[in-house]
């Protein structure tokens, strides 16, 4: 496939077509075998820099960000929204502790080559849309690309790594079964953005798709209809469904993982929690545990994005057992990372 990558924002895989998502991933996948039996690849990206711009924490995401441009020759540098002039868009400004978006983005233009983000919940007050599209302002003034690290809408670096999982454990994707399910947590501050991008991943990759919560946490509707067109287009199924243990039956590949009721995320950023609380407390039962993992096909894969709750979203036994392939998951955020980087920061 020839593809021009080069200069391109990476915010959501519906900017990618499948095959060059699937051309992200056999670049990935070659970079890990390069790393594994020792070959140097530092000439990619030699003397680049990466500024990545945390307004939330973060242990997967930075370090293998670091370690990935470190690997590919370049530098990355870490950027606390609170120890700088923290971005803002206009209208949001405070004098002296902001700086407007469109000044940052060109700023860092002049000194680097990509600019990655993280940002959702409430350095934008939980007002859903509201973090992807500072996200989006950055690149609207970045003359560099502009990566999205996470924001209330998307993940997409997470689904790759998911998807790289996924082809080096099953071999391939099509007509494999994929439970993207909600669970439990007691901690309600979650985004959308892990779940949405993993069903947009599988769906785009020809995935058979289902898509499981409690009523009251549905998905954006717009990423569901998208999600139904590439199922359309791959011929395969997408699936929505309310009962956790129907939806587990057969399945290949099992993603259990709380999130938000989008619908009570205004109100959670106003400090009222009540209806929230009270939507989670009524579904403390979602929980993978041995029980409902067996109702799977016996070598089916756990996956999670970390951190997970552990005794609450799964138990000890599954995060830790023979299906679960997490820390591969982990791992492969450096890879298919390295991957995005080396094909947008040439």
């Amino acid at each position: 496939m020839r593809a021009n990558f080069k200069g391109r924002d990476f915010l959501s895989l519906l900017d990618f077509s499948k095959e060059e998502f699937e051309y992200i991933l056999d670049v990935a996948s070659d970079l890990k075998r390069r790393n594994a039996i020792g070959e140097l690849h530092n000439h990619i990206l030699p003397a680049k820099s990466l500024y990545m711009i945390f307004y939330n924490q973060s242990l997967r995401t930075r370090n293998s960000f670091e370690s990935g441009m470190t690997q590919l020759g370049g530098h990355a540098h870490y950027l606390a929204s609170d120890k700088i002039y923290t971005p803002a868009i206009e209208g949001e400004e405070k004098a002296y502790s902001t700086e407007r978006v469109s000044d940052v983005a060109r700023t860092l233009s002049r000194f680097g080559h990509a600019i990655a983000i993280r940002m959702y919940g409430p350095p934008t007050n939980w007002i859903y849309g509201k973090a992807h599209s500072y996200i989006r302002e950055f690149a609207k003034w970045a003359d560099i690309p502009v990566i999205n690290m996470e924001c209330d809408k998307y993940h997409p670096c997470q689904a790759g790594a998911d998807m790289l999982t996924i082809k080096e454990k099953l071999g391939g994707f099509k007509g494999k079964k994929f439970v993207m399910s909600w669970a439990y947590s007691p901690s309600y501050e979650k985004p959308l953005s892990v779940p949405q991008s993993a069903i947009i991943a599988a769906t785009k990759l020809g995935m058979d798709v289902v898509q499981v919560q409690p009523h009251g946490f549905e998905l954006d509707d717009k990423i569901i209809y998208a999600c139904k067109d590439m199922a359309e287009q791959n011929a395969s199924k997408f699936e929505i469904m309310y009962d956790m243990e129907e939806a587990f039956k057969d399945a290949d590949v099992v993603y259990p993982k709380c999130w938000g009721a989008k619908k009570e995320f205004d109100n959670l950023g106003k400090g009222d929690d009540i209806a929230m609380r009270k939507l989670f407390e009524k579904n403390k039962n979602w929980i993978c545990n041995q029980d409902i993992l067996s109702l799977a096909k016996k070598n089916v894969l756990y996956m999670h994005c970390l951190p997970a709750d552990r005794g609450f979203e799964v138990t000890d036994d599954v995060i830790d057992g023979p299906n679960s392939v997490v820390f591969d998951e982990a791992e492969n955020r450096l890879h298919f990372q390295k991957a995005v980087m080396a094909l947008i920061m040439r």
